[in-house]
């Protein structure tokens, strides 16, 4: 990316706030809805997690902290801000570390901001979705457009950086109701913000609605026809994609999501939480367990509630390593792929499958990337699934 400050993978910690007030229906992320919160309990907890992981990577230094959730803005500032603290006495902490917290802009977690902002973060993203009211409604949000607009103007004057999201493909949108919606968006959006295609996930609740046939999403046509007038209006407005779903302008990428890209190591802390770490040269996959009280009880326990660390072979890192970096508009370093893996593209991948795809515009490659094409990005499952089957 174009950020000078941060070119490489980065060392990132992500916190995990399982806690929501409502589940959104077309969410599948690790969340949970409790009438009462023992936030002391939850600090202490949160910070063992900490510690346990500390431990195994001391030396690293870290790029970025990002509290996800959930909606970790439900947290009380002064955990978040112990969170940060402790992170800074722990490890290394690399100039210019990033601290982004997922927010949603109802009042009264916008109320919070300037507390948040005294405890160390510097980066909110917010959980926007949509800008009219009905459509905010159909999403199952608790918040209006008016509050949406207003928490994005106190963000923009509160914090150094920050981003939010809009979701699109939504049922009866047209691509030009939709062009209306990104260009108010714009009004707003000063260096970053992502835009996710609405799908369906077994276990939310709008799977059955779907399956029976009363939520009927934009064809494939249709959604393609979204996907391009998105990528053509924001990089017109100067916010070009730099991974299928984000925008930013130079030097506006989000350093934590660019490890995840990139391949790099995070620590993952709090229930469901993922982490990939690599300990004397083997990467390992750790999982903490999803259920919240179990988490905690096996924490305050054994000082984590991670299941054992999984081993990821070389093959298999070459793989993730694929899957994620050909999300980027800067792909894969090939040099980034030996490093990890001891071995060439043409040994991971199937050569044939690749060459087609090169020669159909999908994928480019020189002596040093393999880059997907916009066209390549837009179908990139059916690319991946080609060159890695």
């Amino acid at each position: 990316m174009s950020d000078p400050g941060f070119s490489g993978p980065g060392f990132a910690i992500y916190v995990h706030w399982p806690f929501c007030k409502s589940k959104c229906p077309y969410c599948d992320f690790n969340s949970h809805v409790r009438e009462r919160v023992d936030h002391d309990r939850w600090r202490a907890g949160l910070l063992r997690e900490l510690d346990h992981y500390a431990d195994l990577t001391a030396g690293r230094t870290v790029t970025s902290i990002f509290f996800g959730g959930g909606t970790p803005s439900l947290m009380e500032p002064s955990t978040v801000g112990a969170i940060v603290d402790r992170v800074a006495q722990r490890w290394p902490v690399a100039d210019g570390l990033e601290v982004t917290l997922e927010a949603n802009p109802t009042s009264v977690e916008a109320d919070k901001f300037r507390a948040f902002r005294s405890a160390g973060i510097d980066r909110v993203s917010l959980g926007i979705q949509a800008l009219d009211d009905a459509s905010l409604k159909f999403l199952g949000r608790e918040h209006n457009a008016a509050e949406a607009t207003g928490a994005i103007e106190l963000a923009a004057r509160i914090f150094d950086r920050f981003s939010f999201d809009l979701i699109y493909a939504r049922p009866g949108q047209t691509v030009a109701a939709w062009q209306a919606e990104l260009a108010r968006a714009l009004d707003y959006a000063v260096g970053h913000l992502s835009v996710y295609q609405l799908t369906i996930e077994q276990g939310t609740a709008f799977y059955p609605l779907h399956a029976r046939g009363d939520l009927v999403l934009p064809n494939e046509d249709l959604a393609g026809d979204l996907y391009e007038a998105t990528q053509s209006q924001l990089t017109a407005a100067g916010l070009p994609a730099y991974e299928i779903s984000n925008h930013a302008r130079p030097g506006e990428e989000s350093r934590h999501n660019l490890t995840y890209w990139r391949y790099g190591d995070y620590v993952g802390i709090g229930p469901g939480a993922h982490g990939r770490l690599t300990l004397d040269r083997e990467k390992f996959a750790t999982r903490a367990h999803r259920a919240p009280e179990i988490w905690l009880e096996r924490v305050e326990r054994d000082g984590h509630g991670a299941a054992a660390p999984d081993p990821i072979d070389r093959d298999a890192r070459g793989t993730e390593l694929l899957m994620m970096g050909l999300r980027l508009t800067e792909g894969v370093r090939l040099a980034r792929l030996t490093e990890e893996t001891g071995r060439g593209l043409d040994d991971l991948v199937d050569p044939a499958a690749l060459s087609r795809l090169i020669d159909g515009g999908f994928l480019t490659r020189d002596a040093n990337r393999l880059v997907a094409t916009p066209e390549g990005l837009q179908r990139l499952n059916a690319v991946l699934g080609a060159i890695l089957a």
